[in-house]
């Protein structure tokens, strides 16, 4: 069933993730982390210590490189492109730096609406993220066809609020007053990223992602009125215009994942916002988010990044825990949000060979 694109990828040899997100069966539950390429490894550090990050981000060389450390180490059933969601903004022409202690900055966030006008109407995304497709197919090719690639994007309303808060923020008071005093002009930014997005995910499954993830990371800060207002719209819109578009550009229909982060007062929504995997964090009961969204969608997550400090033994009874809780099938295992700079890679190893060696007894009795 796979489609050998005209790039002549190689043919995959592990399709346990993809045969799980189309709800297919599965000789093991599959399994990656959020932030798997990350500074908890002592060879990412390495790599990343000479380079501005952004710098690091368009360098598709180095994006490759970064990918594929993690998978030298441990049995993970999907890569996830590295990259990151802000260059969504610097597309539509904003700076944002990587200030070492703080994280992102931008030099200028949006204070008033008339700042709106200052942001690239029309972005080409191939001209604008070029970068990031061919850190993708070059990945794809240096995979050898091991485990899927996995392309993302960060979703309008947390991209929204990176733009005007200027970084990350306890609170996202500013960007959340704009919902209540500028709701016109929230839905026209909001708007504007979603045509980006889609934009930028099609042209991610054209470089050779095998299936994408959206982050909407900063869900948890709204209630559900404004969700319903501001972020689920732009969730559905975003699923059903990339399919439509991969349809009409002859593209694969790769399964797509959404992943809301405190969002639980959305499951039932985001079960049919035209998504196969709803990705859940670590706050919810795996049987209640099965409850609320059905049999009919895949489910990924969703162990406590933290538990990854915990000896390795309790590791592998949260996982076998996890599991029973979930089921093995129509489920991706994962963190329920990404790894932590000083967590031990041992520990992630321990995680892996859990999720498989638990999930492969269960199926056998």
């Amino acid at each position: 069933s796979f489609i050998h694109s005209p790039k002549g990828f190689p043919k995959l040899k592990n399709d346990a993730f993809l045969r799980a997100a189309r709800g297919e069966e599965t000789e093991h539950t599959p399994v990656w982390c959020m932030r798997q390429a990350g500074r908890y490894l002592p060879e990412f550090r390495e790599t990343r210590a000479a380079q501005d990050f952004f710098a690091t981000c368009r360098s598709p060389k180095l994006c490759c490189e970064l990918t594929l450390q993690p998978l030298r180490r441990f049995p993970l059933d999907a890569a996830i492109i590295f990259s990151d969601i802000l260059v969504v903004p610097q597309a539509l022409g904003m700076e944002v730096v990587m200030v070492p202690g703080k994280g992102p900055t931008f030099t200028e966030p949006l204070k008033e609406v008339e700042d709106l006008l200052k942001l690239r109407q029309k972005v080409d995304v191939t001209a604008e993220l070029g970068y990031v497709f061919q850190a993708i197919t070059l990945t794809r090719h240096s995979l050898e066809g091991r485990v899927p690639l996995i392309g993302f994007s960060g979703a309008p309303w947390t991209l929204m609020s990176y733009m005007i808060e200027g970084g990350g923020s306890t609170t996202m008071s500013k960007a959340k007053s704009w919902l209540y005093r500028h709701p016109e002009a929230s839905h026209r930014l909001l708007r504007l990223l979603a045509d980006v997005v889609t934009d930028y995910l099609v042209g991610q499954v054209a470089a050779g992602a095998q299936a994408l993830q959206l982050f909407e990371s900063h869900a948890g800060h709204l209630g559900p009125e404004q969700f319903q207002d501001f972020a689920l719209p732009y969730i559905r819109d975003i699923a059903q215009a990339v399919k439509s578009k991969l349809k009409e550009e002859a593209l694969p229909l790769v399964p797509m994942i959404i992943f809301a982060k405190d969002a639980h007062y959305a499951l039932r929504d985001l079960a049919h916002a035209g998504y196969e995997v709803v990705g859940l964090d670590w706050t919810i009961r795996p049987q209640e988010a099965r409850a609320q969204i059905g049999k009919d969608v895949t489910l990924q997550g969703n162990l406590d990044p933290c538990a990854l400090y915990a000896p390795k033994e309790k590791i592998g009874e949260l996982v076998k825990k996890m599991l029973e809780g979930f089921g093995t099938q129509r489920y991706i295992a994962n963190l329920g949000h990404g790894l932590y700079p000083d967590m031990s890679p041992e520990h992630v190893g321990a995680f892996v060979e859990a999720v498989h060696a638990h999930s492969r007894h269960i199926n056998k009795h």
